[in-house]
């Protein structure tokens, strides 16, 4: 028996029609695929049309989320593919959805590295080596990072970097000098800066401690360290306070100091 289409119905969905065969429901079909196979009543099938139509559906359906899902924002050619495959689309209709992206320039990863990039140097928040990762996980390739992060010069890094840490520096205002610059360089290392750069950074980075802030600080500290440490002999007693202080970012200089008063106060 010949399979000939009876009837082509719309659906309360836009773009999309069910098709009757021998006036009998058979498959859904999208206003793309009608067109592309000039499907029409009374149109004669075969069993592998049926399937091509079918397969044709397929990939239309799964094209047009991938469009709503790129549509707010740039997306690299992994996002899609994870996002088709989180809604149990075959892996061969996501190829061919992603072909068709291509060629439509709706996905191109080497401009989602650029763009990516550009708009981190913008933000002056973040390093190579933390937007590295970022366009990685994002199924950026090797070679197209590259290309991306030859926006970003060392120059700009620096620039960047040096807004960050005086950012930084603002945090940690309240740490002893040694353990403030340490705090800055963790963070800036921590954002993705490379070594050479952070050492460039922190050679120009103007860090001006308050010392009144670092001289109340160091007597707080002391004086707690020295008041728990009353039970041991004075030299261990000694010993022990300047330790403390010492891993806490206090030079020695200033600890030494200190120290003379608080053995001087004979508490």
């Amino acid at each position: 028996m010949s399979k000939v289409i009876s009837k082509i119905e719309t659906q309360k969905r836009k773009g999309r029609y069910n098709v009757y065969v021998n006036d009998k429901y058979a498959f859904p079909i999208s206003e793309s695929v009608m067109i592309k196979f000039r499907v029409f009543k009374g149109m004669e099938l075969t069993d592998d049309l049926i399937a091509e139509l079918t397969k044709a559906d397929e990939v239309s359906k799964a094209y047009n989320r991938a469009l709503d899902y790129i549509a707010s924002q740039l997306r690299s050619e992994k996002e899609v593919s994870d996002k088709l495959l989180g809604i149990d689309i075959s892996p061969e209709v996501i190829e061919q959805v992603l072909k068709k992206l291509r060629e439509q320039n709706f996905v191109d990863d080497t401009n989602y590295a650029e763009s990516y990039v550009h708009t981190q140097v913008r933000l002056e928040t973040k390093g190579p080596r933390t937007i590295t990762t970022h366009l990685r996980q994002k199924g950026i390739g090797e070679i197209d990072i590259e290309k991306g992060l030859q926006d970003y010069p060392e120059k700009v890094q620096v620039e960047n970097g040096l807004k960050l840490g005086q950012k930084l520096a603002k945090r940690y205002e309240k740490n002893p000098l040694s353990m403030m610059n340490q705090k800055i360089r963790q963070g800036l290392m921590s954002n993705g800066f490379g070594g050479d750069v952070v050492t460039q950074i922190m050679s120009e980075l103007e860090v001006k401690p308050d010392m009144d802030k670092q001289a109340e600080l160091l007597q707080k500290q002391g004086e707690k360290s020295w008041h728990h440490f009353r039970g041991e002999r004075e030299g261990t007693r000694i010993m022990k306070t300047k330790q403390a202080l010492f891993r806490k970012g206090f030079t020695m200089e200033d600890i030494n100091g200190l120290i003379e008063k608080l053995i001087s106060s004979g508490d």
